[in-house]
């Protein structure tokens, strides 16, 4: 049997001090290491063996609060963990308290395709540490080699032309990481937000939506609805990678910022579809009369084949194991709502009789998390406006098994 967690954290905007990532946004020197200090704090807390990070702007930022996590380590275990000498080192007790470290640690970075080095037009990228490290290479899905055309029809059956995306927002990493005797596929992603996208017309210094003294509401809208297919569309992409790993029989984990919580059209698109309990009371496809309906036989392979490409939210087991009503990893104008998550195929849901592994725990660290709609700066510039959750899995058979 073989423990291990798994993470997913929102760094905020992570960059060296005097870099101006979004306009007129930066930090000084100190902000920079008030930033250090808190998210080597947090990583400290977490102790996970794999991570997936979303808004990293550089790789060496990212390697600074590592290392500045390791050195807090180091002293914390020397502090606090008993050395081989001490009859009393092998206590349970001392395995919980001691913080693993990442100096052996394999870290892969996926800068951004539209990261720009002009001051005030950067844009962050994903990144994914693990202590068992990393078999193969990583793999970066941003730019499509061939662009997806998405096509919409007409009710009625018209031509209702199609959506195109060549490019994702931000990328997704890929990377394959070997557990004691499985290799897991982790997926790291950070899905187009919320925010409206707006188009600045030729000529123009900025789009119209965005001059707030002429509120626009329709405008607005339009630019949220682009916003939301944007956001589909990168799910669907993700999904179509998600499924060629579980048709090669490899399981699967994803973390990320999904921008949607985990019963969003963009959040099930990527999880897949959830089989209806009994398919005998459907109409065929192909029915020729109201008494041709799908066979037992059809009803079980097709609820198998969906069972078998579905993921599960780590936090939806969670709460059904638990009866805990409520986990939120943001906060903003009074609405608590998660929108970061890990989601775990077949391979680890406890119901699949053929699972490899089950998850014991999943924890949440949200209490620095403050409503967006109070004076909370300065503090939330720096912390993360996230929180981050873990997923503690084992691999292996269940004690009752």
């Amino acid at each position: 049997m073989t423990e291990f967690t798994i993470a997913s954290f929102n760094v905020k905007n992570l960059i060296g001090p005097d870099q101006e990532y979004y306009r007129f946004q930066s930090y000084t020197p100190e902000e920079h290491a008030w930033k250090v200090d808190w998210l080597a704090d947090q990583l400290l807390s977490m102790d996970a063996d794999i991570v997936g990070f979303q808004e990293i702007f550089e790789e060496e930022a990212l390697k600074t609060v590592i290392a500045e996590a390791d050195a807090r380590g180091a002293a914390l275990n020397a502090a606090s963990v008993p050395g081989p000498d001490k009859r009393y080192h092998r206590k349970a007790i001392f395995r919980k308290l001691g913080f693993g470290g990442y100096r052996d640690a394999a870290l892969a970075f996926a800068p951004n395709s539209n990261d720009s080095p002009t001051p005030g037009q950067r844009r962050p990228g994903v990144a994914v540490l693990s202590r068992f490290g990393f078999r193969g290479a990583p793999e970066v899905i941003q730019d499509l080699q061939e662009p997806v055309h998405i096509p919409l029809q007409e009710l009625g059956g018209g031509d209702g032309g199609h959506y195109t995306i060549s490019r994702l927002s931000r990328p997704i990493l890929k990377v394959r990481v070997p557990v004691a005797d499985q290799e897991i596929t982790v997926f790291t992603c950070h899905l187009k937000s919320k925010l409206g996208e707006f188009i600045t017309p030729p000529g123009r210094p900025y789009p119209p939506e965005a001059d707030l003294t002429r509120y626009d509401p329709l405008g607005r809208a339009q630019g949220a609805l682009r916003a939301a297919l944007r956001r589909m569309a990168e799910a669907w992409v993700l999904r179509r990678a998600i499924v060629a790993e579980l048709e090669a029989g490899h399981p699967v984990m994803v973390t990320g910022d999904f921008n949607d919580g985990e019963d969003a059209v963009s959040s099930e698109i990527i999880s897949g579809e959830v089989p209806f309990k009994n398919y005998e009371w459907m109409l065929r496809h192909d029915a020729q009369s109201p008494r041709d309906r799908y066979s037992a036989a059809e009803d079980a392979a097709i609820r198998a084949r969906m069972e078998r490409l579905r993921l599960t939210s780590a936090e939806k087991l969670f709460v059904r194991k638990s009866l805990r009503d409520m986990i939120y990893t943001t906060a903003f104008g009074g609405v608590h709502e998660s929108i970061d998550q890990i989601f775990l195929s077949q391979h680890f849901h406890p119901d699949n009789p053929k699972r490899i592994g089950t998850m014991n725990y999943f924890s949440v660290l949200n209490d620095h998390l403050t409503d967006g709609s109070h004076p909370e700066a300065p503090y939330n510039k720096l912390a993360s406006d996230h929180g981050q959750i873990i997923a503690h899995m084992r691999l292996g058979p269940d004690d009752a098994d």
